[in-house]
């Protein structure tokens, strides 16, 4: 069977020998004679499977003991409302509105506080990260400044992380996470949807400083499962979690490792992001939606002259085995999710493939 080119924004293109090794391992993992499918969660052998993919990312990122790791359910829209109720000690937290997913956790956000829109860029329909200059000034007081550090849906991404003073930095950092070194100090909290560079659908992988979250959540309201504090105490295993994909976040965790950590997959993915960015610059058919000094070094969004060449685009690019291609359905338009598992043939497949279709619906050739 032929694999795809798979440029889903998530779930997306998961690294092929992990996906290998799963295969070896599925019906009997470490001579268990059982599937991790399954395994109890309370058994020593996944508390092996779930210490280990802690310890791996904590290695990997840069983790400090003064950091909690969770690994939860719930993808990271849960976690729009589970920041506030565990965080917004004071009543009122900001936000800087940058995409569709920071604006949802803003507005859900002004369910359990005051949640104060710092900045946003709805007005130029999202193509650019909101200038940042005003922020520090404006977090003074607030329980944490939020931001969504990479915006799926438009393409934009912060290159540098807004000053908020002592007010702790929270970001959504799914389909960024593992892109590009972090500093983990810079935060408060961040938290990913491990769909996108970390692992399969079903898992949260949340960093928050211990300090912020130990005498539990600030609202009397905050469901069980959604208190830090008792998770962290539990281990992330305050009911069963989603073992199987834990287990898959670990294994990705290490294949990341071994092509030589956050620094060396930042250079590789940029340049898979040169790659198509530098085939739009170079075209006056396709047009990127984004804004040069906001691109995303993830997600290259994009149209065609018109919509309906939008969807040829889309189509043709199905026929050649360039699949997940079709813009996010609040925006249209063609997006290429260049995850850490999309690997520079599929994109240099990409590129020739505008050039082709180009020459063939386009006014100029290349």
């Amino acid at each position: 069977m032929a694999r795809v080119y798979n440029f889903s924004a998530g779930p997306a293109a998961m690294p092929v020998s992990v996906l290998q090794e799963a295969q070896r391992e599925f019906l009997d993992y470490a001579s268990s004679g059982m599937s991790v499918l399954e395994m109890s969660h309370r058994s020593a052998a996944y508390q092996e499977v779930i210490d280990a993919a802690e310890n791996n990312l904590r290695s990997l990122v840069g983790i400090p003991d003064s950091y909690g790791v969770l690994f939860l359910q719930g993808g990271a829209t849960l976690q729009f409302a589970a920041i506030p109720m565990n965080l917004m000690a004071a009543g009122r937290a900001g936000y800087i509105v940058s995409g569709h997913f920071a604006e949802s956790a803003w507005l859900e956000a002004e369910k359990y506080g005051v949640a104060e829109c710092l900045a946003s860029s709805a007005e130029t329909h999202f193509d650019r990260i909101p200038a940042l200059g005003t922020i520090e000034a404006k977090s003074a007081g607030l329980d944490y400044t939020y931001i969504c550090q990479n915006n799926t849906i438009f393409g934009t991404m912060y290159h540098e992380l807004p000053r908020t003073g002592t007010t702790p930095l929270v970001a959504d950092v799914s389909s960024c996470f593992l892109s590009l070194p972090l500093n983990c100090e810079r935060y408060g909290l961040f938290y990913a949807g491990a769909q996108k560079n970390a692992g399969p659908a079903g898992v949260t992988v949340i960093c928050v400083r211990r300090d912020l979250v130990e005498f539990g959540p600030v609202s009397p309201y905050c469901p069980t499962y959604l208190d830090f504090s008792k998770q962290l105490a539990k281990g992330s295993m305050l009911n069963t979690p989603n073992t199987f994909g834990i287990y898959l976040c670990s294994k990705v965790f290490e294949w990341v490792q071994a092509q030589g950590g956050l620094e060396a997959m930042g250079q590789y993915n940029q340049a898979k992001a040169d790659t198509l960015y530098g085939a739009l610059d170079d075209s006056d058919f396709y047009r990127g939606t984004a804004q040069r000094d906001s691109r995303s070094i993830a997600n290259v969004c994009f149209r065609t002259p018109t919509p309906e060449l939008d969807a040829a685009f889309c189509q043709e690019a199905a026929g050649q085995g360039l699949m997940g291609l079709k813009g996010h359905r609040l925006v249209g338009g063609i997006r290429a999710s260049i995850y850490n598992a999309v690997t520079p043939e599929a994109v240099d497949a990409l590129a020739g493939f505008m050039k082709s279709f180009e020459l063939a619906h386009g006014s100029r050739s290349f």
